[in-house]
């Protein structure tokens, strides 16, 4: 598909219909309505193993493991598995935009993981970049010291989102290492999507609660966007560098909005839109300076004093 595209357009396109895919992942959570939130985990998982599974088992490696990668494979699936239910969580409380705007926030904490996990030292653009993304972040949870004293109930899903971001993001520093390993994709996928069945079940046990079939549906239908949105950003990456493309992943928010507002009546509120401002607007700045821009500015500038 796309085939005639040069690789950077064809890798926008790929990251823009991920984008899409994660917003109706996230508007089928919310219409799956009160349910235990490990159930759809564990919903949105199944559907990932029924179709990773199968692939790797007719691959000539099937499901071998490289060495050295276990450890990194528990990490990320534990990770990942705990920001999945936390994003959930906050995707059923909280408006659809606002929780995924909170999970966005994860590039900022991998710079964080990266430091511990990875040995890559954080500059001062990017701790820069990290500072006024988590001020953002602020606007969107809205704790009651930022809105006058007032309550709100946002606060401890938002509070549980942001728990989401940071989590998935040491989740992606471990996907990273996996990487540097020479690990599978397909693999990393179905053993993080295989842990996290197992783990919800336990939960799923002592919070179990009979579902309708229109919960059902939604939630399969959650598990198919999703694996629509994982082959697709992994279809993106493969085509394009990631710090060329990247930012097109936020349009996933502006995706998560207008569903919202078209299926939940959903309108984010100033200070939500606020936030969405400064964490976007702090992505384009990283992403202008992982890129060089910001840089070539400088260096014209220095040239022009000389």
């Amino acid at each position: 598909m796309f085939s005639s595209l040069d690789p950077r357009k064809k890798g926008i396109i790929y990251l823009l219909i991920s984008a899409f895919s994660f917003a109706v992942m996230a508007l089928f959570i919310n219409l799956a309505g009160d349910m235990p939130v490990f159930m759809k985990a564990f919903f949105r998982n199944v559907v990932a193993c029924i179709i990773t599974i199968p692939m790797l088992a007719r691959s000539p490696e099937k499901f071998h493991i490289k060495k050295g990668s276990l450890k990194y494979l528990l990490m990320r699936a534990a990770f990942g598995t705990i920001g999945l239910v936390c994003n959930f969580y906050a995707i059923s409380k909280i408006n659809i935009a606002d929780a995924l705007i909170l999970n966005k926030l994860s590039p900022f904490f991998a710079i964080i993981a990266s430091i511990f996990v990875l040995g890559e030292i954080a500059n001062g653009h990017q701790w820069l970049a990290i500072i006024v993304a988590l001020a953002g972040a602020l606007f969107v949870i809205k704790p009651t010291f930022l809105i006058g004293g007032i309550s709100s109930d946002s606060v401890f899903p938002g509070i549980i989102g942001f728990i989401g971001g940071a989590t998935a993001g040491i989740a992606y520093t471990f996907l990273r290492k996996l990487s540097q390993n020479g690990e599978r994709k397909a693999l990393i996928v179905a053993f993080f999507s295989a842990f996290s069945c197992i783990a919800c079940i336990p939960f799923i046990i002592f919070t179990y609660q009979p579902i309708t079939l229109v919960q059902f549906l939604c939630c399969c239908g959650a598990g198919v966007a999703a694996c629509a949105g994982q082959f697709t950003i992994t279809a993106a990456y493969a085509a394009c560098p990631a710090k060329e493309i990247s930012i097109y992943d936020y349009s996933t928010v502006i995706f998560a909005a207008v569903l919202g507002m078209l299926f939940l009546g959903e309108v984010p509120d100033y200070l939500s839109i606020i936030g969405y401002v400064i964490i976007i607007g702090s992505s384009v700045y990283a992403f202008l300076y992982n890129n060089g821009y910001l840089k070539r500015k400088s260096d014209a500038a220095d040239s022009t004093d000389h």
